[in-house]
């Protein structure tokens, strides 16, 4: 009941172009495709997400109102990098409440966003260890910021991870401090927290 179709663009969405699907990250158009659902006729993109062994169909009339866009332009993954170079912003609300936040960010299939939220949950090798839903989340915002940066770029993987990790590096938080410094830092963090 589907029919590939021979006409490869759709909504500005061409086959063998890679795109972000807010709730996946970075995929890949195979196809546009017709598909009879009950009784209708149904025009999609067939998106895969190879990392993931996954593949997606959405209709093309549905791709603007589900947030799926085009790659981010050099820029825009130029700023995402300078974010991460900023100071982390913690809230002082509940773990759940900004978990919800994180998670809303990283979803959302903006950049910037999810460098906000890289940002923000990064741990240095000197800071205190994160919690598992806290490494959950960091993770999940950083693999989606690697796959990005690294189709824009045309980079691997790996090289994206160290354009992230270099940019990391010089945020103030994370700068070389003395040891008394850096405890005093820690302390002061744990105190919060505690507050919070």
């Amino acid at each position: 009941m589907t029919n590939a179709k021979k006409t490869a663009q759709r909504q500005g969405f061409k086959t063998g172009e890679s795109i972000v699907y807010p709730a996946h990250g970075v995929g890949q158009i195979v196809a546009i495709e017709e598909q009879e659902v009950a009784g209708f006729k149904l025009e999609l993109f067939v998106i895969t997400f190879e990392k993931d062994k996954m593949t997606l169909r959405v209709p093309t009339t549905k791709a603007a109102s589900v947030g799926m866009r085009k790659l981010a332009e050099t820029p825009l993954v130029d700023k995402a990098l300078e974010t991460l170079t900023g100071r982390a912003r913690i809230k002082r609300t509940m773990w759940s409440r900004r978990a919800q936040e994180y998670e809303a960010k990283i979803n959302s299939g903006d950049l910037i966003a999810i460098a906000e939220v890289v940002r923000d949950l990064h741990r240095s090798d000197a800071q205190p260890e994160q919690s598992y839903s806290e490494r959950q989340l960091y993770e999940a915002a950083l693999d989606r910021m690697v796959r990005e940066i690294s189709a824009v770029n045309r980079v691997t993987e790996t090289e994206a991870l160290k354009l992230i990790e270099d940019s990391l590096a010089k945020s103030p938080k994370r700068a070389a401090k003395a040891p008394a410094e850096a405890d005093a830092d820690l302390d002061a963090e744990e105190v919060q927290e505690e507050a919070a």
